[in-house]
């Protein structure tokens, strides 16, 4: 007996349509590695169809006034609230998520994120009107830029998609997404929902490929393009926006540093960052997967952090004994096997090491110890449950070997001096600093790094205004 494929669909200007050309591509649950749909591949005809639309849109959602913008994401997410249980279902078969640890740690953030910038629409600042040259006023107007191009990865598909359009629309621009080819369950359901508050044309999605988002990012219609994903997705994006100079939001990924001093309490420490480096598979650019640790307090917490991974438990998405599921994709599955079986003598594999059953794409929470500044697994973004361990002599070479990679998103530090604390955050070259902590986000701060984790910022007022265009408005009094 075979089981029918749920048949995903674009949405585009009010409606849903397959592919122009009909073409479509196989979407994999990852816990089971078996196809459960199809969705739209989309080409040049689709993306064009959904930017003229986004474009006839703009004037009149532009033209709305904040109040209006306002009420309209409020219904957004108190509509995602009353759906929250089929937004969980849809996730869970993009990712295999436990629905668990979905349901409390995806839907309440994002709907309080979509409630966060309803209140921003309201809340644009600029300098005071005022006559700063003789005879003349000057006002600032903050504008919307226009069409947004925005491509969401796949780690966080429902998440990630509300930083996209959340502020986008807050600030009056219309929205073209595109979600990842792994994962558009979630977003092509959140495009139904969206789709009964909004007026047509206001948020698009489009399904597809790299070669899909390229042709968004390359159309002369978005003012500016907006992707989260990896570092050579976003220089590719960068080539192609500067064609036409168009506005760029990259955030493309980290290797955030954890630095634990010997003050530190281990087993609390090791607690928090063994849920920080394996929660949701490692699958997170802010993970806390690159440990550095005094010398004198190394061993011991290499030990405890082995046993907290050995304690770990990855599984189905129903058991609510797991911390994590499987890994998104095969894709995924092989890099983060290669990394581990390319390890170079001198490194230890403390925990794990291997993948977990044979169905799905699921991986043993993992800790490797006895590595070196230049080595592979250090330099390069593994993106899955892996940890590891470095040992420090000092305040100096903690910082060196902390800022020595080409990411630059997030890093946290524990200790139990402030004035350390204090200095570290000063001189960690990282776009967040946590103390005592690692991972926690909310709506109000900012969200972004530096170097190729890419330049922008999610979340807070400042992902709010990356959204918004200035302009000068000068008056004679004369």
């Amino acid at each position: 007996m075979t089981t029918e494929l749920r048949r995903l669909r674009n949405y585009i200007n009010g409606e849903f349509r397959d592919a122009a050309d009909g073409r479509t591509i196989d979407v994999v649950n990852p816990a089971t590695g078996e196809v459960y749909a199809t969705s739209p591949l989309s080409g040049q005809a689709d993306v064009d169809a959904a930017m003229e639309a986004a474009a006839a849109a703009f004037p009149a959602w532009r033209d709305s006034t904040p109040s209006e913008r306002q009420k309209v994401l409020l219904k957004i997410a108190d509509a995602f609230e009353e759906r929250a249980e089929d937004l969980i279902a849809a996730e869970v078969q993009n990712t295999g998520k436990p629905v668990a640890l979905t349901a409390s740690e995806e839907i309440p953030p994002m709907v309080d994120q979509i409630r966060f910038f309803a209140g921003a629409a309201r809340l644009l600042e600029g300098r005071s009107a005022g006559e700063y040259m003789e005879g003349m006023t000057s006002i600032v107007r903050r504008e919307p830029v226009g069409v947004c191009a925005q491509v969401a990865p796949w780690n966080y598909p429902m998440m990630m998609a509300v930083w996209k359009f959340a502020p986008a629309l807050a600030a009056g621009n219309t929205v073209v997404l595109k979600p990842s080819d792994t994962t558009p369950a979630s977003t092509v359901l959140m495009a139904e929902i969206i789709g009964q508050i909004v007026p047509k044309g206001v948020f698009n999605v489009v399904c597809g490929d790299r070669e899909t988002g390229k042709a968004m990012v390359e159309h002369p219609t978005p003012a500016m393009a907006s992707i989260t994903g990896s570092v050579r997705a976003g220089m590719q994006v960068a080539e192609s926006a500067a064609k036409d100079v168009k506005r760029v939001h990259l955030e493309l990924g980290g290797k955030a540093p954890v630095v634990v001093f010997e003050d530190t309490d281990i087993d609390k420490a090791v607690e928090d960052i063994s849920v920080a480096g394996f929660f949701n598979a490692g699958q997170d650019c802010t993970a806390a997967t690159r440990v550095l640790v005094h010398e004198s307090i190394h061993d011991a917490f290499v030990s405890a952090l082995a046993k907290a991974a050995a304690a770990t438990k990855t599984g189905q998405p129903d058991d609510e004994d797991v911390l994590y599921g499987p890994l998104n994709n095969a894709n995924q599955l092989k890099q983060v096997t290669g990394f581990i079986d390319r390890l170079p003598a001198h490194a230890k594999v403390e925990a794990g090491g291997h993948r977990v059953g044979d169905k799905g794409y699921f991986y043993a929470p993992t800790v490797v110890s006895g590595l070196n500044q230049d080595d592979e697994i250090i330099q390069n973004e593994v993106f899955g449950p892996v940890i590891t361990v470095q040992s420090f002599t000092d305040e100096a070479q903690a910082l060196e070997y902390a800022n020595g990679v080409e990411y630059a998103l997030a890093s946290s530090v524990w200790t139990k001096d402030h004035a350390r604390a204090m200095r570290m955050s000063k001189s960690l070259d990282f776009g967040c600093v946590w103390i005592n902590t690692h991972i926690p986000l909310v709506a109000e701060m900012p969200h972004g790094g530096y170097k190729k984790s890419g330049y922008g910022k999610d979340l807070s007022a400042y992902g709010f205004e990356d959204y918004t265009r200035i302009k000068h408005v000068m008056t004679s009094l004369g």
